[in-house]
């Protein structure tokens, strides 16, 4: 197969369907959207067939049992495809939408409407679901897609995307405005990255080092997030008994995730009466504790944490644990070492959240709660993309509306410039 060409027509094709899906109506998006959950529902045993072959084909090649587990198509993850995308038909469509209109002195009316970035193309690893997911959310914004899922799964996402193809043929949409690589050559990726005169924007999902090669080599631009360093910091106001269940469920709730907690700070003048209260709390989880010298002296039996262990992202049950003195040396160590998703601080005081809400510059900045909340579904974005610490053009979990951009519009009644 020569990769260049087979990936330069499906470029041709997704800027072509990109037209047409820009302009298809609410109510036939979610016509196609409706009737891919209908054609996954009933092809779920063929779904399973084919993900069986993915499978044992992993079982050859010796993958952990984690990514195994990802890969897996069971009749809860099917049936949850389908449900994500009925949940897709039902949100609000940003395609067309208009804001901040108003009249100028020359007498024109000026304002934004939302449309779609034209056509996207999504990088990911293991989980075949995720070929429902960004189909879902590319095709409700109006995109065109084109993924290209990790070659371990090449069986399952063939047979997901002949489902997602039958509905958009149904519905009267053309198949290309949704179309999956078919190779699992790793040119292919080199192609879709460098080729702007067909793709908008990557989404990456997977691994850093798969999201540090797209950003390195890409020539579209690319939403992204590398790293889920993300800090909570009980101020000496806390409310202890708040402080002690947010900085729990940040760690414990779940543990290889991006918004979990992967550093403790605590006020020097709490953390001889909160500290204690939280390891036996993380004892009880078996979550490693690591501290700096003021945090071992009170919690005597835990490891050093060194320079290293503040840049890391665990996913696992390790916590690194810093005492500071006060709220700017705690906004001092995010700033220096934070990877910009999410913070929270864990405080009673109105003024000291303000400041902490005002001078961290991360994606999610929480006062009060879990750094388990930045994620779309919980923020009522229905669905998210990914998550993107970038600051431009869409910041924290992207949705529909991170899917869009904004132009102007202008109404006049015959002005002319004087």
């Amino acid at each position: 197969m020569d990769i260049e060409l087979y990936m330069q027509t499906l470029g041709k094709q997704a800027r072509e369907a990109s037209r047409v899906l820009s302009r298809a109506s609410t109510a036939t998006k979610n016509h196609a959207l409706l009737t891919i959950a209908r054609e996954i529902r009933a092809a779920s045993d063929t779904l399973k067939t084919q993900n069986e072959l993915d499978l044992a084909a992993g079982k050859e090649k010796g993958l952990e049992a984690a990514l195994l587990d990802r890969l897996a198509l069971t009749d809860s993850r099917i049936e949850s495809m389908a449900e994500g995308l009925e949940q897709i038909a039902n949100l609000s469509d940003p395609v067309g939408e208009i804001s901040d209109m108003r009249y100028l002195p020359s007498g024109i009316q000026l304002g934004q409407m939302r449309v779609p970035l034209g056509v996207i193309g999504i990088i990911y690893e293991s989980r075949p679901n995720v070929t429902a997911d960004a189909a879902g959310l590319c095709l409700k914004s109006g995109n065109a897609t084109i993924l290209r899922g990790g070659s371990e799964a090449i069986h399952s996402n063939q047979a997901i995307a002949a489902c997602i193809q039958s509905g958009l043929e149904q519905a009267g949409l053309p198949t290309e405005a949704v179309q999956v690589v078919e190779t699992t050559d790793r040119a292919a990726v080199g192609q879709l990255i460098t080729m702007p005169e067909f793709v908008d924007v990557i989404v990456p999902r997977g691994g850093k080092g798969l999201i540090e090669r797209i950003s390195k080599d890409a020539r579209v631009p690319v939403i992204k997030h590398l790293d889920g360093i993300c800090h909570v910091f009980i101020d000496s106001k806390a409310d202890l008994d708040m402080a002690e269940e947010i900085a729990f469920n940040a760690k414990c709730h779940r543990y290889g995730v991006c918004n979990a907690m992967e550093t403790l700070l605590v006020d020097s003048r709490v953390a001889a009466t909160i500290l204690p209260r939280l390891a036996a709390r993380y004892q009880s989880e078996s979550v490693e504790l690591r501290g700096c010298e003021k945090t071992r002296s009170i919690l005597t039996d835990i490891d050093v944490a060194t320079e290293l262990d503040w840049d890391t992202e665990y996913l696992a049950p390790i916590l690194s644990i810093r005492i500071v003195d006060g709220v700017d040396q705690a906004m001092d160590h995010i700033h220096q070492h934070s990877s910009g998703h999410t913070e929270t601080i864990v405080t009673e005081d109105y003024t000291t959240s303000r400041r902490f809400l005002a001078e961290v510059d991360s994606s999610s900045v929480m006062v009060n709660a879990s750094t388990r909340f930045a994620d779309g579904f919980e923020y009522g974005l229905g669905a998210e993309i990914g998550i993107s610490t970038d600051k431009l053009h869409a910041r924290g979990p992207v949705g529909l509306n991170g899917l869009t951009s904004q132009k102007w519009i202008v109404l006049g009644t015959g002005q002319v410039r004087v």
